[in-house]
């Protein structure tokens, strides 16, 4: 088995960019520069040869086969340490080891993908693509399996829907005369609640509200509210959409991963005697951008523990299990590219 520590020593280094709790490393900020920059130097060490894509991203590449791995660097504001990070530290160990393979490191996925969708939109598409990655739910924690394999991405829409009222004064506005627009994005938000409930496998989420004007003592006038909708096909996607009302200004379509690099993924876990527990992916990720973009794509979930909680600083996996991730990433390497380890 790989130690772990190196591995570990990474994650401490990317964690500890930026300033206050957690991960400080948000899209386009010098936190995911710093952490790029770091990333590359590892990938000098690791022998590998270095460049950088017109969108940002960072590409380590090691022998002449094309096949791929990493994740992104970028987190969430007050993030968890493995979040993306560890997909990518995971991939440069696993390429070093075997002398062959790619390291990528997409920029900004957290605010949609952006690296990654440049990169697919040049077309410079590699054979297939591996990412590892924290699970981000309870699944492996529940059922005692250290990693697992992602048999297909949800789709996601995300859109806003607006409410108009009337503002007015809080004091001296009758309640029967009122149209007040947070009443009414109240009622809205416990319809997508509602909604996503009947929808099996489906989730639907408000996280923003803007009220306007947003005074205490004014009754509001226009309140604008956020809703991401996700579901593992195209067609309880496209209902919730319909039923939320929803017009998305984002959307990625349900992907599943493909056969190839999910045996040997699964062949790897077999050799070790692990559970071959098979999972949907209820985020959204980089692969499933090439996996839409028809790069025959596969993800390995190392388990998640504290019940699963992520973009968050209690987000935790345990040292063996990162271990156990980068053994099997390096032997399905192995595979894809026909290089012994």
């Amino acid at each position: 088995m790989i130690a772990p520590m190196r591995v570990l020593e990474r994650l401490d280094e990317l964690y500890a960019i930026g300033d206050g709790v957690g991960a400080q490393r948000v899209g386009g900020s010098e936190g995911e520069q710093r952490a790029h920059d770091l990333a590359a130097l590892w990938m000098t060490e690791a022998g590998l040869q270095v460049e950088v894509d017109d969108a940002g991203n960072l590409i380590g590449h090691a022998g002449g086969a094309n096949v791929w791995t990493g994740s992104h660097l970028d987190s969430v504001p007050n993030g968890g340490k493995f979040d993306g990070a560890l997909g990518v530290v995971a991939a440069i160990e696993a390429v070093e080891r075997i002398g062959a393979g790619t390291v990528v490191v997409f920029r900004d996925e957290e605010r949609g993908c952006i690296g990654s969708s440049a990169f697919v939109e040049v077309g410079r598409l590699p054979e297939c693509f591996l990412e590892v990655h924290i699970e981000q739910g309870p699944v492996l924690e529940r059922a005692a399996a250290p990693l697992g394999l992602a048999m297909g991405i949800v789709g996601i829409a995300r859109g806003e829907r607006v409410f108009e009222g009337r503002a007015g004064h809080a004091g001296t506005v009758p309640m029967d005369g009122r149209a007040d627009a947070l009443v009414a994005a109240a009622e809205y938000v416990l319809r997508v609640r509602d909604i996503a409930t009947v929808v099996e496998g489906a989730v639907a989420t408000v996280g923003q509200l803007d009220v306007e004007p947003a005074a205490v003592n004014v009754i509001p006038g226009r309140v604008r509210v956020s809703v991401d909708a996700r579901a593992p096909d195209r067609e309880r996607l496209d209902r919730l959409v319909s039923e939320l009302e929803l017009r998305p200004d984002f959307r990625l379509e349900p992907v599943p991963m493909a056969a190839e690099p999910v045996a040997a993924l699964r062949a790897e876990l077999e050799a070790r005697g692990l559970p071959a527990v098979e999972l949907p992916s209820g985020a959204g990720h980089d692969a499933a951008i090439l996996a839409a973009a028809g790069v025959p794509t596969a993800m390995l979930f190392v388990r998640s523990l504290n019940g699963g909680v992520s973009h968050s600083p209690q987000e935790d996996s345990a040292p063996e299990d990162v271990a156990l991730a980068v053994e099997v990433l390096a032997g399905a390497l192995s595979q894809l590219t026909g290089e012994s380890l």
